[in-house]
């Protein structure tokens, strides 16, 4: 991903709480020659090794899953609040552009046997069902009902790679700022006010 410098984010737990809070990714690889991308929720974890590891899971059916087997590159991205910004809001002529947050995690595919793809998917229902007033739980589902498990491929992905960036208007001076923010959070919407709220934390 193309980041200049003033919008790196090098910060690991900021980084690290973006992937928890952001976990539904897109996954990218060559499938049979060809660009290949699948929608898909990821969890970010620390394995026996000390290593960070994504994991996570896409249908059998996916030609995707094929691939994996050959412990391919693939690469996850995970994108947060975006919005434009006009340039009517500064007190200069400018171009209009857009303020966002997304990281890009690169690494090597690890399928994984039936039994660790269904310790992935308890992990997987736990962390979505914690706000739940009535929480499902992967334990208590019938036979019948788990046999739907094996129409998965649960995989790990060894991180060698992540880029992040936080293109928050940086390049602002303090008035244009702090215009930009007021105006965002004049909308209605909640995404232009995520990344009012990004701005404020940032400067």
């Amino acid at each position: 991903m193309y980041i200049p410098d003033l919008y790196k984010n090098e910060n690991q737990e900021d980084i690290h709480n973006f992937i928890h809070q952001n976990g539904f990714a897109i996954l990218v690889n060559q499938t049979n020659g060809k660009l290949w991308a699948t929608h898909t929720p990821l969890i970010l974890e620390t394995n026996a090794e000390g290593k960070q590891i994504l994991v996570g899971h896409i249908s059998k059916a996916n030609p995707q899953a094929e691939s994996f087997k050959n412990s391919d590159d693939v690469l996850a991205i995970f994108l947060g609040a975006h919005t434009y910004i006009s340039s009517s809001w500064y007190d200069h002529e400018n171009v209009p552009t857009w303020n966002y947050l997304a990281v890009h995690v690169y690494g090597k595919v690890k399928v994984y046997n039936h039994d660790e793809a269904i310790n992935f998917l308890k992990k997987l229902v736990d962390k979505y069902e914690a706000k739940s007033e009535k929480p499902i739980r992967i334990e208590n589902l019938s036979e019948k009902t788990m046999r739907e498990a094996r129409g998965i491929v649960a995989f790990e992905i060894e991180i060698t790679r992540i880029e992040a960036q936080k293109k928050l208007s940086q390049n602002r001076d303090d008035k244009n700022y702090q215009n930009i923010i007021s105006e965002l959070e004049k909308t209605n919407d909640n995404q232009a006010i995520d990344i009012a709220n990004e701005m404020k934390k940032n400067r």
